[in-house]
């Protein structure tokens, strides 16, 4: 087997879908976790610690009050980091003086994007570093003025597919997502599961088939093995309630790290 890449550090101003790209383009299965931004003192601490373990991006959730697409977990998480005050605000507080090495999206919510205003809320994310945003209750018949005004802030939205999406619709969904496609890969909300669903790898062969953007998927991923399968026909993996739960039972940023350089040595074995 040939030597695998090294992380690809990607400065802060660098396009989401370019970076992206370019760590697709040598060899290297992408690897993005999750953190909710808020969830505790040292959440900064964790997102660093999840960088320097071996991730391609990472996905930082701003808390809502009705997490809709979130399973027990990351609502747990939400509510938690909303108990100590956290706003989208806070969070993009925190994360302008960081230098993270690796971009950054955003998992929000359309209540929270439109009481800011499109452009307002892009352009507090962009000059928090942030290159991405995912807001999955903003229908696609409605997302295009987010859309042009985050485009227009350096923030690319990434748009997610589901295993019922009929094939028009998802050729849609890979023309307009921007940094990467984000395949769903079973019906229901997040959390950890015992299986990884049968849809996942169907999805992803349907998305690869449609687009030549990454393909990322995400929902039940909890275990390297779990990592391994769902990234093997796709570009990568999102992993967010297996991390999230750590940290709610208070692990440290080294100890999530450690999951993290796990899950990354498993992708590798892909290369």
């Amino acid at each position: 087997m040939s030597a695998l890449p090294a992380q690809l550090d990607a400065p802060r101003g660098v396009p989401l879908g370019d970076h992206l790209a370019r760590v697709v383009a040598s060899g290297r299965k992408l690897l993005v976790p999750y953190v909710t931004g808020g969830l505790r003192a040292d959440w900064t601490t964790i997102l660093l610690a999840m960088a320097a373990a071996g991730a391609d991006a990472i996905e930082v959730g701003l808390p809502f009050s009705d997490p809709m697409m979130d399973g027990p977990t990351i609502q747990e998480a939400s509510s938690t980091a909303l108990a100590r005050g956290t706003t989208p605000s806070s969070v993009a507080a925190e994360l302008r003086p960081l230098e993270v090495g690796v971009p950054l999206v955003v998992m929000t919510y359309a209540n929270l994007v439109l009481r800011a205003g499109t452009r307002r809320f892009a352009h507090q994310m962009a000059t928090a570093g942030v290159r991405g945003a995912i807001v999955p209750d903003l229908p696609l018949e409605e997302s295009a003025t987010w859309e042009a005004d985050a485009a227009a802030e350096g923030v690319e939205t990434v748009l997610l597919a589901a295993p019922v999406t009929p094939e028009d619709r998802l050729a849609t969904i890979c023309r307009r997502s921007q940094g990467f496609v984000y395949g769903v890969n079973l019906m229901g909300v997040t959390g950890e599961r015992r299986d990884l669903a049968s849809s996942s790898s169907v999805l992803a062969r349907r998305l690869k088939a449609l687009t030549d953007k990454p393909v990322v998927m995400g929902f039940g991923i909890a275990t390297p093995e779990q990592a391994v399968a769902a990234a093997r026909p796709a570009d990568g993996v999102v992993v967010a309630s297996a991390l999230m739960r750590m940290a709610l039972d208070g692990a440290s940023p080294d100890a999530i790290a450690a999951r993290v350089a796990d899950l990354r040595a498993a992708l590798d074995s892909l290369g």
